[in-house]
């Protein structure tokens, strides 16, 4: 099997229904087998209907998994990461419309360059506005002006190059990576309910010997809800503020990300030197 897709879902009908027939599109110009599991986390509006009427048409597809209530980002997702039997895992929010001719683009990045974990994409709005796709690993400064600055950042985003780089972290609403990576890291750290999930799995994979690469010459819609920045409070900001300080304790900085990028430079030291590989 080639690819995994990984779809979290709650409270989504104005968007799932697109986003799986843009991924059941997708996995259909690979031309090789593809499966979806599809997450409703407690809905309580018609996604879950939405869902069963897609699974219907595409039988062999799609896996629906529901759970009672919302379970958060990390534990969700880790219930169909168990399940995935794809050579590549797609990770996407339900928000995403992928085009048909990304999925390649991302998959010949990974067979290029084995020592590649996980790949993004370039996200933009639905009006092909830029979003701030990847970004550095943050510090309280660097949240500060993300909260304050956000939409300056992703305009300044537009000046990117076309050509791959690595990149600190993607954010979750698009990964394609290796599942090989799973049986490193056992999954989504799930001490982490909403965020910052994606800071953390990417770090997570520097630290395994891997490189995180964007890959803007691919591009995908993304209609982001942002659920933490509706209001300056929200219980999302809550699990975000909550998350965001169980992350910093975790990699041991608040101010300076100077000793995680030496740890994943000694990391990277360790796999050029073939102490570290981490397999393809």
């Amino acid at each position: 099997m080639l690819v995994t897709a990984v779809i979290l879902s709650f409270n989504s009908e104005v968007h799932i229904r697109a986003c799986l027939e843009s991924v059941a599109a997708a996995f259909q110009s690979l031309e090789d087998e593809c499966e979806i599991y599809v997450i409703d986390n407690g809905s309580t509006d018609s996604s879950r209907a939405i869902i069963e009427d897609l699974r219907r048409i595409h039988p062999n597809l799609i896996r629906p998994i529901f759970n009672a209530r919302n379970l958060g980002t990390t534990v969700s997702r880790n219930l169909a990461l168990r399940k995935a039997r794809g050579r590549y895992v797609l990770v996407v929010d339900s928000d995403v419309v992928i085009p048909e001719n990304t999925l390649p683009v991302l998959i010949s990045a990974l067979e290029a360059d084995p020592g590649c974990g996980l790949v993004a994409p370039r996200l933009v709005y639905p009006d092909g506005r830029p979003q701030l796709s990847v970004d550095r690993f943050p510090s309280i400064g660097r949240k500060i002006a993300r909260f304050f600055f956000l939409r300056r950042m992703e305009q300044a985003g537009t000046t990117q190059p076309d050509a791959p780089m690595p990149v600190d972290y993607a954010i979750s609403a698009f990964w394609l990576f290796r599942r090989v990576i799973l049986s490193r890291l056992g999954g989504l750290d799930e001490r982490f309910f909403y965020a910052p999930e994606d800071v953390d799995f990417c770090a997570s994979i520097w630290l395994c010997g891997w490189r995180v690469v964007y890959v803007p010459r691919a591009q995908a819609i993304h209609d982001a809800r942002e659920l933490s920045r509706r209001g300056i409070f929200n219980r999302f900001t809550l699990y975000h503020l909550v998350g965001l300080g169980r992350y910093f304790l975790k990699y041991r900085y608040f101010f300076s990300t100077k000793g995680l990028t030496r740890r994943i430079a000694k990391a990277q030291r360790a796999r050029a030197s073939g102490d570290a590989t981490p397999g393809t």
